[in-house]
């Protein structure tokens, strides 16, 4: 059994599953997907992906708003409280620094990732984080907001080792999603070598950045099986130990 941590529901390309959820479900299950976290990226989106997963109790959820959003709303701490307030809302998030597709003052970005956190100690659920060219910042507003009192994941993880001793120095687990089977993310699979055992997850972000032989088409839930098989030939190790180890530390992380 298999649990995609991060993974965007609400966006999947359900074609091949007559475009019907429940279809793409039972698929889930023939491929023992055991639990996914279905991630929030704006909150205009939301309450749709709410009712979505609400059928599926194997389905959790976070609550965030995506350092890229641009439009709509921009919670406040306050906000993202009120809306984590929800059994089925184990995580705020995602959030987090973007520098690749953000430019100029970014200032309200900055400020959006200090809310998440401040959402995220007020109802001790972890962080879901969001990091694309913006490390040392991330790094650095995490510590200086204290995320380490509540934790949290670093998903779709594309640092080096040095950051990822960082990341769980602050209380953090680190993600691997399909990108660590890329043939040129070398150094992400030193750290998915390297790594603990007690302190990775595994992730699809589907339906974005498929695991190869996949890559390059829409990803799926299903698909994590590749990206827990590649972090077993890296660790030499089974396919089992990694399901099962990433399956009990997604457990540890989420309560759930």
């Amino acid at each position: 059994m298999l649990i995609d941590s991060h993974c965007h529901l609400d966006k999947l390309d359900l074609t091949p599953y007559q475009n019907d959820f429940s279809c793409f479900m039972q698929e889930a299950d023939k491929n023992q997907i055991e639990h996914m976290l279905c991630i929030s990226i704006d909150l205009e989106a939301y309450p749709a992906m709410c009712d979505l997963v609400a059928p599926y109790p194997n389905i959790s959820l976070s609550v965030g708003v995506h350092p890229n959003v641009h439009e709509g709303q921009d919670p406040s701490a306050d906000e993202l409280i009120a809306l984590a307030d929800n059994e089925r809302v184990v995580a705020i998030g995602e959030t987090g620094l973007d520098y690749f597709r953000s430019e100029g003052d970014l200032a309200w970005q900055h400020q959006r990732f200090i809310n998440h956190i401040a959402a995220s100690k007020a109802t001790k659920k972890p962080l879901i984080i969001h990091n694309r060219e913006a490390g040392a910042d991330t790094l650095r507003i995490l510590k200086e907001q204290g995320a380490d009192q509540v934790g949290g994941v670093i998903h779709c993880f594309t640092e080096d080792w040095e950051f990822a001793q960082q990341a769980m120095d602050l209380n953090f687990y680190i993600s691997f999603s399909g990108i660590v089977t890329f043939k040129n993310a070398k150094a992400i699979q030193d750290v998915a070598q390297k790594i603990p055992a007690d302190r990775y997850l595994i992730e699809t972000d589907s339906p974005y950045l498929a695991p190869t032989p996949f890559r390059g088409k829409s990803n799926y839930p299903m698909y994590v099986k590749h990206v827990a098989q590649y972090i077993a030939d890296l660790r030499e190790t089974d396919l089992e130990t990694v399901s099962q180890q990433s399956n009990e530390n997604f457990r540890r992380l989420f309560s759930v």
